[in-house]
């Protein structure tokens, strides 16, 4: 009797104790999230920081017909890199020399936590905002990234882009990224950020900052995708968590969370109740005589 007490209270716990641990993922605040109204004009500001900001509009059509360079100097469209998948994308200059580093960084870093893989599962698209840039730059910086990521076998599903003014502004303009530049300093200044797109080539999500949290990344990810990437366990997650524009993460739906406990609760009691009285009709001599 003792013995099934002890099982009884196992089973009962297992609902809360995942119910904690839901909650406490979804506790943990982003450092990198900024409020919505990032970049919106302040006498404050300096002059060249007054048009600067990044405020990507969720479910925007990205202009897919832009013509650009690949890291290898091809000519490709920017729709190439949409064929089923979703896309990490970032806007940043290849001769920036603080800020687009650590962005991606931050993207590479975030990436490599997944199990997902850029090519087979996502693809990674990097866009020079400034015209002057070239495709050796470019090369570069994917060597940099791909020996950072470690998985070689992932070459494929990253990419570099340079263009002409006229493709940078079609992007930069569809995404609501403004930047100016310093031509003393010869240094953009820009907002940091970066973008999640459907398949089809909208804005489905984005993130601010220069670290993405790999869950936020992972979650995401699935998001764009309309379900076609992810585990069970990663749509359960989805589920619990919702997205916030205004703070550009994925925070705990508390309400989803304990609807999916009490139905795990009532899920183990009915289940450990039959488990029990299964255990106790064997064991019943009078059940065995009978048969």
């Amino acid at each position: 009797m003792k013995q099934s007490r002890t099982s009884t209270g196992w089973v009962v716990a297992l609902p809360l104790a995942l119910l904690l641990l839901l909650t406490a993922g979804g506790a943990s605040v982003s450092a990198q999230a900024v409020p919505g109204d990032t970049g919106t004009a302040s006498s404050g500001l300096p002059l060249a920081l007054r048009n600067v900001g990044f405020e990507p509009p969720l479910n925007g059509q990205l202009p897919l017909s832009l013509r650009f360079k690949d890291e290898a100097g091809q000519d490709v469209a920017l729709g190439d890199y949409f064929h089923g998948k979703p896309v990490v994308l970032a806007l940043v200059y290849y001769g920036c020399p603080m800020l687009c580093n650590q962005v991606e960084q931050g993207v590479v870093g975030s990436l490599k936590m997944l199990s997902f893989n850029p090519g087979a599962d996502y693809e990674v698209v990097f866009v020079s905002f400034d015209a002057r840039e070239s495709s050796e730059m470019a090369a570069q910086k994917k060597t940099a990234a791909l020996g950072h990521f470690q998985r070689p076998a992932t070459a494929a599903g990253w990419h570099f882009l340079t263009g002409t003014q006229e493709s940078i502004d079609g992007i930069t303009q569809a995404a609501n990224f403004r930047y100016s530049f310093d031509a003393k300093t010869n240094i953009f200044a820009h907002a940091s950020g970066v973008m999640l797109l459907t398949p089809d080539g909208r804005i489905s999500r984005y993130f601010y900052g220069v670290e993405y949290p790999s869950r936020d990344m992972r979650l995401g990810l699935i998001d764009a995708s309309a379900g076609k990437i992810g585990n069970p366990i990663d749509h359960l997650l989805l589920y619990c968590f919702q997205y916030d524009p205004s703070t550009a993460r994925y925070s705990a739906t508390i309400l989803r969370i304990v609807r999916i406990g009490g139905l795990l609760t009532i899920f183990t009691i009915v289940a450990g109740i039959l488990i029990f009285r299964r255990r106790d009709h064997a064991l019943d001599p009078k059940a065995q005589g009978a048969h």
